[in-house]
């Protein structure tokens, strides 16, 4: 049932962003997110270490030069880092960091790539209508 879902999340996503011109957080992401959605402190914890990761990047742009594969990879590489501290950091500020974990390494980056190129809110908004969609297609077809 997962590589099914990521499949249709792909599908989806890049259909999603031809019609809208709107990056839906990367091809990937979406179906990633459809597969964990019931499962919101994972996303959450992913969202933060996507925003965490997009605040570095803009600490480091002035400071350094970033565009194209320079900047994804960047963000990319900072993401999975920020990733693997925050299973570091979360079992100390949490009760319960179980639910806490973040979803992948390279999905943060990713997503931060993308939010670093559009604005955040019509790429949050395009993650959470795809990731919804996805989920739903996903879960139709199993029933078929």
């Amino acid at each position: 049932m997962a590589v099914e879902t990521l499949l249709i999340g792909l599908v989806l996503a890049l259909l999603w962003a031809e019609i809208t011109d709107v990056s839906p957080g990367g091809l990937i992401v979406p179906g990633y997110f459809a597969l964990y959605l019931g499962q919101p402190l994972r996303v959450a914890a992913t969202l933060a270490v996507a925003l965490l990761t997009l605040a570095a990047y803009k600490v480091l742009v002035r400071r350094l030069i970033l565009f194209g594969r320079r900047r994804f990879v960047l963000m990319v590489l900072v993401g999975a880092v920020l990733s693997q501290a925050w299973l570091l950091v979360s079992p100390g500020l949490f009760a319960a960091p179980a639910g806490l974990r973040v979803i992948g390494l390279i999905i943060p980056g990713i997503l931060a790539s993308s939010l670093a190129r559009q604005k955040i809110g019509p790429t949050l908004a395009s993650l959470a209508s795809v990731s919804t969609l996805t989920f739903a297609v996903a879960r139709l077809a199993a029933l078929l």
